[in-house]
């Protein structure tokens, strides 16, 4: 998979239909439609520019990483326990996690159910609900309010109680603008196995990455 990607087509999201609610009809958005049976490294890179709302609030998304369960990085590589069993059920549904006992983490499952795959959710450019999120995070700064899962799921009010939940459910809504993305990937973040794998995708040129990308070139750059 090479570092840059442009999506430039409707046809790309239009797989498996995301019937989400809408919001205002103002906002220039359509219903995102992505196929969570694909592998998760593909729909991390394509969840990127997607406007992810929970219950009216939250953003375009600018980050994202993926993971498998043949990925030894991943939570699912020992197979199924209790804690990472919504992440071998079935595809668009979220898995959530707390991350060194402080922090929630929101996930979206991917591929066939028993299969262990999802996409973690880095980075959001908050465009809905900023007041709100601002009370839950106790600060101003936008820049800072979703870089990072455990300040993303903070955001948007999202805790272990969304656990297995769809993304078809009327809390959530997946929503695309029609404008391509440029997507980098590299290397994921706070990892220790696995290090070399390319699937952290993130919006190039964004503001609002949890970490800034790095400016040196991967072997596989174009």
């Amino acid at each position: 998979m090479g570092s840059s990607a442009l999506l430039t087509s409707v046809d790309s999201y239009k797989i498996m239909s995301i019937k989400a609610p809408v919001v205002a009809p103002s906002a220039g958005l359509q219903p995102a439609c992505i196929d969570f049976t694909a592998d998760s490294a593909e729909v991390a890179r394509r969840l990127i520019g997607v406007t992810l709302l929970v219950d009216g609030v939250g953003g375009r998304i600018v980050e994202t990483e993926a993971y498998d369960q043949q990925d030894p990085a991943s939570h699912t590589f020992t197979g199924p326990s209790a804690r990472n069993a919504a992440m071998f059920g079935p595809p668009a549904h979220v898995y959530v996690y707390r991350s060194y006992g402080l922090h929630w983490c929101m996930n979206l499952v991917c591929r066939e159910a028993g299969h262990g795959a999802g996409v973690l959710l880095r980075a959001l450019e908050p465009t809905h609900g900023l007041e709100v999120m601002r009370e839950r995070r106790g600060l101003q700064d936008p820049r800072l309010l979703c870089a990072g899962p455990g300040r993303l799921a903070q955001a948007l009010g999202v805790d272990h109680g969304w656990n297995h939940r769809p993304v078809q459910a009327p809390s959530f809504a997946l929503l695309w603008d029609g404008q391509p993305v440029d997507v980098l990937a590299g290397s994921r973040i706070g990892i220790s196995k696995a290090v070399e794998t390319p699937w952290r995708f993130g919006e190039r040129g964004s503001r609002y990455l949890s970490r800034a990308w790095s400016t040196k070139p991967s072997a596989s750059s174009p």
